[in-house]
């Protein structure tokens, strides 16, 4: 994932502030939706498998302790390794959606060396696929990349693009996603929802990083969520469903005030003056009083 300029790594998770070298003050809404636990662990469990499987060293690791401990230790890193392979594919590929928006736009842009990047990874099929989608919805680009800030619930965001398509205002957000055993790409995650909405639910855009300046946010009607999955195959468009963008917005808010309140525990536990979890000495023992003579 591309880090915009105003977005810190931190502690807890990606925040950003209102001005460069400004301090962060709200979570991204990624980092909000990274609030809603998914178990991957089988997933997890099924790469590992698969990266032992397939290591040229497993026939020789049962004669070698130290080989053995090495194809374990490899085959257990092997999901985030995917991960982070992932990851960069998809920056690569975003840069290359950002430059031709850029260039519509008439704005200075590295369309070409954005594609020679891909082209050096083996990865210009998603740019192939981009450009047919590109030409067939003709999207008009109105902000790319843009940063925007909700002040009421406390977050911030860069959107992928927005553009008229068909005449309506689509907040547009790409996913790269891989190819299924049908070479079609694979689905979008239905968490997406949450994204877009927070993005229409914005405030305020970014105009200058350096001073800090903002606006009022101009698209906070658009009709249109579009989750876009960019494949090697093809690119699969999908419209979020209105019905579920209120429901998706309460549903975001929620993971806002949870994120808020794992800050505050880690944050308490972290300064050392007040311990998470305490002793307990075991009760003083019990006194039996010797029962009184009868009278």
């Amino acid at each position: 994932m591309t880090q915009p300029r105003l977005a810190t790594a931190t502690e807890h998770g990606r925040m950003y502030a209102r001005k460069v070298d400004g301090e962060p003050t709200v979570p991204s809404i990624t980092t909000v939706i990274g609030q809603f636990a998914q178990d991957l662990g089988g997933w997890h469990g099924y790469m590992a498998a698969k990266a032992a499987l397939e290591d040229d060293r497993m026939l020789r690791a049962g004669r070698s302790t130290g080989l053995k401990h090495a194809v374990i230790r490899d085959a257990a890193a092997a999901a985030e390794r995917y991960r982070d392979q992932a990851a960069a594919r998809g920056d690569r590929v975003h840069n290359y959606c950002e430059a031709v928006a850029l260039r519509e736009l008439g704005r200075e842009n590295q369309v070409a060396e954005t594609r020679d990047t891909l082209r050096a990874h083996g990865e210009t099929d998603w740019a192939d696929r981009f450009d047919e989608w590109w030409d067939l919805y003709q999207p008009e680009p109105l902000a790319a990349e843009v940063t925007v800030w909700n002040h009421t619930v406390g977050y911030a965001g860069t959107l992928d693009l927005v553009a008229r398509i068909g005449g309506r205002v689509c907040i547009i957000d790409y996913k790269t996603k891989g190819t299924d055993r049908k070479n079609r790409v694979k689905p979008l995650d239905a968490k997406v929802i949450m994204q877009l909405v927070a993005g229409v639910k914005a405030e305020e855009y970014l105009v200058d990083a350096e001073t800090g300046q903002w606006e009022p946010w101009e698209y906070g009607d658009a009709p249109v969520l579009l989750g876009v999955a960019l494949g090697e195959t093809e690119v699969k468009p999908q419209q979020a469903n209105p019905a579920l963008l209120k429901d998706s917005w309460f549903k975001f808010c929620a993971l806002r005030k949870v994120w808020e309140y794992h800050r505050s525990v880690d944050s308490i536990a972290a300064d050392g003056a007040v311990q998470p979890l305490m002793p307990v000495v075991p009760p003083p023992p019990r006194v039996t009083l010797p029962e009184q003579n009868a009278s």
